[in-house]
């Protein structure tokens, strides 16, 4: 994936032929667990929302490496750990994690987690071309990724699904894991 210093990107990844990467409420927190320690160092969420089957973040990067030190101490080789590097430790740490418990082996995600940044493709209209702008890419994909549940059937309400950022702005004292002050300054949701 290709970022760059002070973009948005809708990073995604689900399930290796669609199987579900949480089974149960426990493998939630530890995935959650796992983005916090391994995703925020390198800049913002702005939402997130955790699927059966695959997962959503809308991230804002801050930075691109890190020293290796305020990321992970396991990771042997150069100083520096990419965002890119941190990603695929986090998943495959995971996948680690819910192999060894339900004795499973192989992978657990998709080959390839995918990132979406910046300009939408254009959309043409009946009466005119047009075309999104970033801001209304990222205010499109905030939607998205907290209706995810609701479109699924699994709840009525976005901030119903425990396993999303929707709880967080719903209840304006809530603390979580985005940076909800952000989130407003670039116009992804208003009050």
């Amino acid at each position: 994936m290709h970022f760059e210093q002070g973009g948005v990107y809708h990073i995604y990844n689900q399930g290796n032929n669609g199987r579900r990467i949480f089974l149960r409420e426990g493998h939630y927190e530890y995935f959650i667990r796992k983005m916090r320690q391994h995703l925020l160092p390198y800049g913002d969420l702005l939402c997130w929302c955790l699927m059966p089957n695959h997962f959503h973040w809308l991230f804002h990067v801050q930075h691109l490496d890190l020293p290796k030190s305020r990321v992970s101490q396991r990771e042997k080789g150069n100083r520096f750990l990419s965002l890119n590097d941190s990603i695929g430790i986090l998943l495959r740490s995971y996948t680690r994690g819910i192999n060894k418990e339900l004795n499973w082996s192989g992978s657990l995600f998709r080959g390839k987690t995918k990132a979406k940044g910046g300009f939408i493709d254009e959309i043409v209209t009946v009466e005119r071309k047009a075309f999104f702008t970033e801001a209304t890419y990222n205010h499109i994909c905030f939607n998205y990724i907290h209706y995810n549940p609701v479109k699924a059937e699994l709840v009525t309400h976005p901030s119903d699904w425990p396993f999303s950022s929707a709880v967080e702005y719903d209840l304006p004292k809530a603390e979580g894991l985005c940076n909800k002050p952000l989130a407003y300054e670039l116009g992804l949701l208003t009050g």
